[in-house]
């Protein structure tokens, strides 16, 4: 990983080089990533904002080992991914990839502390473990009183906000998220978009958030978008 950039002599958590990703459609073929560069680095937050269709989407795929690239390499923590197996894949998005997504996507008939203490057990820790750790995470979001409710009796706020919670349960180095508050009014998307960043800073977890907020995209750390199939800078 030679040409990866790096910072007082740190390796990104993630870096994407030079990958290209491409669908048939048809007859023809659509270019939705090529020759794409990133590096995330740990405790900086960044947000994605393009139009629609543009491949943020399969961009968060690719770097957190949800789909493979067509060609380009995904390094996690300096190694490269694309020689692993699909067991390797899953191992690593177990332990180290954390996602949010616009829905929320919790299990609806187990409780908050449950949905937050499955990703942990499936990890192989005890049920004990899981649940103070749960309990602990779900604290630190103002979630202390709503530990044994379902999804159906929290607000759509606090649902994400135990998606989020559920989310960093294994400790990951990277979280994605996508559009986290795109279905949320500006109030309850400020509340979770805080909480978001809180657990950043907190665990330096590297963050890269897919958004049409441009309000809350300018209080990341970096700004990126996708141009011709190509990540670029913003300013």
């Amino acid at each position: 990983m030679s040409d990866a950039e790096t910072t007082d002599s740190e390796v990104p958590v993630v870096y994407l080089h030079d990958v290209g990703r491409r669908y048939k459609q048809g007859e023809s073929t659509l270019t939705i990533l090529e020759g794409a560069k990133l590096a995330l680095w740990a405790g900086q937050s960044v947000a994605l904002v393009a139009p629609s269709g543009s491949g943020k989407s399969t961009l968060l795929h690719i770097a957190g080992l949800l789909e493979h690239p067509d060609e380009g390499e995904v390094y996690l923590m300096g190694t490269a991914t694309s020689t692993l197996s699909d067991l390797q894949r899953t191992m690593l998005r177990r332990t180290d990839v954390g996602f949010v997504y616009q829905s929320h996507r919790l299990l609806p008939e187990f409780t908050a502390i449950e949905n937050v203490m499955m990703p942990q057990m499936v990890s192989g820790l005890s049920r004990a473990e899981a649940s103070s750790r749960a309990e602990e995470i779900l604290a630190y979001l103002g979630l202390k009183d709503r530990l044994t409710h379902r999804p159906a009796e929290l607000s759509g706020g606090e649902q994400q906000r135990v998606a989020i919670a559920r989310a960093v349960a294994n400790a990951p180095r990277i979280l994605f998220a996508d559009e986290p508050t795109g279905n949320l009014d500006p109030h309850t998307a400020e509340h979770v978009f805080g909480a978001l960043t809180q657990l950043v800073k907190a665990t330096r977890v590297a963050m890269l958030i897919a958004t049409h907020n441009m309000e809350l995209a300018g209080r990341m750390d970096r700004r990126v978008s996708l141009r011709e199939g190509q990540v670029v800078e913003l300013d």
